[in-house]
């Protein structure tokens, strides 16, 4: 038996058929149909289903379910994509729409960043794992948190949106209108404002060298390597961005005791330089000596399909 995942993003609908084992047998990915919203989203997901389960040698019959992750909020019932300002999607009947197309398959639908949680319980960091927490570190942050050996999505079921806990009161605006949100500080984009910052004020700086003084050319990775070779500016950049992330980090351990924090996204890229530094900031901050561990995320881009594969196994 199978069961499809879909991770849906701005840019590209990826598909996959996930088996027993969860592996992806078969997979595919489109644009995102952004003239066509969710009726041509369900429609391009019904195609390539079947797309997909052909060249598996299997029908619709052996297929258990269709989960689906989305960049946005989803209704307390698991139907309705309330908002997914990336996809144009506001009080979007996602999931009738498919459910038309496959009728008695059952149909289950999640914010992305919890889909990559529990990729991560199935299959990747929090194997073994009652209680962690995710981060993404991307253009926003995003976060799934897993509690009793399943996705938590909140008391109620409205989600959960760690990256708009408040981590600074007063602090840096968000996106999402409040101020001082672990987002603002902690996402790519904020590592990157900073650096745009030292880089004018260090016109001497590797900075500046790097990137020729245009802001533009600066982003997360261009202040990574530029503190890994010891740039001064850099350096004080990324520490006291470390420092942030470690307030975030432990707060989730102090008030979850997680087993786990995987850490996610772009900036995770940056390995052993991020992760050393970053394990011991949590350690000083952190309420319990024998504190969970904080570890990369390791299903990658997986991490949406086999997450949204697993949404039937979940409410199960």
């Amino acid at each position: 038996m199978y069961n499809i995942g879909v991770d849906i993003g701005g840019t590209n609908l990826a598909i996959g058929l996930v088996n027993e084992s969860l592996e992806i047998v078969q997979r595919a990915s489109v644009p995102f149909p952004k003239a066509g919203g969710g009726p041509e989203t369900a429609r391009q997901i019904w195609e390539k289903t079947n797309e997909l389960l052909d060249k598996a040698g299997g029908t619709l019959t052996d297929l258990e379910s269709v989960g689906v992750v989305v960049p946005g909020s989803i209704d307390a019932t698991g139907s309705i994509v309330i908002n997914a300002y990336n996809l144009g999607f506001h009080d979007e009947p996602l999931k009738e729409r498919i459910v038309a197309h496959f009728r008695d398959i059952p149909v289950f639908l999640a914010n992305d960043a919890n889909g990559a949680a529990l990729a991560e319980l199935y299959r990747g960091a929090f194997v073994g794992c009652n209680t962690a927490a995710l981060l993404t570190l991307g253009t926003g942050v995003g976060g799934g948190l897993i509690i009793g050996g399943r996705m938590f999505n909140g008391g109620m079921n409205n989600g959960v949106e760690i990256g708009h806990a408040l981590l600074a009161s007063g602090g840096k605006h968000c996106t999402c209108g409040n101020n001082g949100c672990i987002e603002a500080y902690c996402s790519a984009t904020a590592l990157k404002q900073e650096g745009i910052k030292a880089m004018q004020d260090n016109p001497d700086s590797m900075l500046y060298k790097r990137t020729g003084g245009k802001a533009e050319r600066m982003n997360a990775k261009v202040v990574i390597d530029c503190a890994k070779e010891g740039d001064e500016s850099a350096v004080k950049v990324f520490d006291e961005y470390v420092d942030y992330l470690g307030s975030a980090v432990a707060s989730l351990i102090n008030i979850l005791d997680c087993e786990c924090v995987a850490i996610g996204g772009g900036v995770s890229a940056a390995g052993e330089f991020l992760f050393a530094s970053l394990r011991q900031n949590v350690h000083k901050k952190s309420f319990f000596e024998n504190h969970g561990r904080v570890v990369p995320a390791v299903m990658g881009n997986d991490a949406g399909i086999i997450g949204a594969a697993m949404l039937k196994r979940n409410r199960e």
